[in-house]
């Protein structure tokens, strides 16, 4: 009997150690995400201390997005080159240089500099980071350690923003931005003790790398996810962005802008990790994600066109309605995500496929919170924000029948 007893606490030994490693880069996609979610509650001091207008805050909101915009392929060729682990490593080490920058920052453009830089940081943590997580999780681990990654936006939010306001409270914006380059190095150390070191493929080298990107953006399917996740990250990183400064501006003081908006944005892991036993229940990525965005077009409309002010428990309802969109939003990227790393072909890549829609997928984080604010300042208030969070909801209805035909024909 002793012999099966030792066998057993071995294979429990090493799930364990696995679970640690997907653990660590789930950590590490926290850390990184919470420097997007570091500046809306921020927004008010840095316009007061800088001079940024309006507009200017939506393009401080987007402008991280630009290096995930313009580099999501190039950072899969160097994730087949130089490896996932050191890649995601070096993301978290700019992240923090960065936000040490834009500490320093004394004025608006030199903050947008360091903003994108940031970008370029988060860009190298995140986009390796699935496919990382691919390599590393146990065989029947995996569905749950992929719907734990499609967590790690809601988790940041829920932090960044919480903790934020409340740090905000008794210290500066700079203050903050140092504290942020202190914790992004914390998972450092998780990652060099838990993951295991990078292992070249036996094709290595920038021309095979090159290839398998090449077959892989090639094919149909990557594309297509990249832009309906592009409707979905436009109106909630644009929603949510905002959230702070629409509550202020409805006269709420305090931290309580930050704290409530931090839960909206949490709430969006509820969506998140219900995706997994849904599709386990047989519902497809298709039909989750349709009426998800069914779902967003009408707790966005009721939260904006509706006029909750006359309403004795006005501000509680919207609240509750808001939080319903943010929650019933994670569904979408993890469905999209489980879906995005089964669409490479046998001689692709799973990082490119990840690649190509980050870079997709970032054109809508980028104009999102910019077509926002436009819309604001143009109709005088927030009310009419509805129609670009339904116009997105309905472009990516109408994608999943693209999106439906080619997973049929890639099947």
């Amino acid at each position: 009997m002793a012999l099966p007893s030792l066998t057993t606490g071995a294979f429990d030994r090493r799930a364990t150690t696995a679970d640690a490693a997907w653990l660590a880069v789930l950590a590490a996609g926290i850390a990184a995400a919470m420097h997007i979610w570091k500046l809306p509650a921020a927004l008010t001091d840095i316009q007061s201390d800088l001079g940024t207008t309006l507009v200017q805050a939506g393009l401080l909101l987007g402008i991280i997005q630009v290096a995930s915009i313009v580099g999501g392929l190039a950072t899969a060729i160097g994730g087949e080159m130089i490896g996932l682990r050191r890649l995601l490593l070096g993301g978290l080490v700019l992240l923090s240089a960065a936000s040490v920058l834009g500490a320093a920052s004394t004025s608006t453009g030199v903050l947008m500099a360091a903003r994108a830089l940031e970008g370029v940081g988060f860009l190298l943590a995140v986009v390796v980071a699935p496919a990382l997580i691919r390599k590393v999780a146990p065989p029947q681990r995996l569905n749950l350690a992929l719907a734990s990654w499609a967590t790690f936006h809601g988790v940041a939010t829920l932090v960044g923003l919480s903790a934020g306001a409340l740090f905000l409270q008794a210290s500066g914006w700079r203050e903050w931005w140092m504290v942020m380059a202190v914790v992004t190095l914390l998972p450092v150390p998780l990652l060099l003790r838990q993951v295991p070191k990078d292992t070249p493929p036996a094709d290595a080298g920038l021309r095979a790398a090159v290839r398998r990107v090449k077959r892989t953006v090639a094919t149909g399917p990557p594309w297509i996810t990249g832009v309906v996740f592009a409707c979905y990250t436009a109106q909630w990183m644009a929603v949510l962005g905002f959230l702070p400064s629409i509550y202020r501006a409805a006269g709420l003081e305090g931290p309580w802008p930050g704290v409530l908006s931090a839960i909206v944005g949490g709430v969006n892991a509820i969506g998140a990790v219900s995706a997994g036993p849904l599709m386990q229940r047989g519902l497809s990525e298709r039909t989750i994600v349709f009426w998800t965005f069914l779902a967003m077009s009408a707790t966005s409309t009721a939260t904006f066109a509706v006029d909750w002010t006359g309403h004795g428990n006005g501000f509680a309802i919207q609240l509750g309605i808001i939080a319903a969109f943010s929650a019933i939003g994670g569904l979408i990227p993890a469905a999209l995500t489980r879906y995005s790393v089964h669409l490479a072909p046998a001689d692709g890549s799973v990082t490119a496929v990840l690649g190509l829609t980050q870079q997709i997928f970032n054109v809508g984080n980028f104009l999102g919170p910019m077509l926002f604010a436009m819309l604001a300042t143009y109709a005088g208030g927030w009310g009419s924000t509805w129609w670009l969070t339904c116009g997105l909801s309905v472009a990516g209805i109408l994608l999943l029948a693209f999106l439906s035909k080619s997973r049929t024909a890639g099947a």
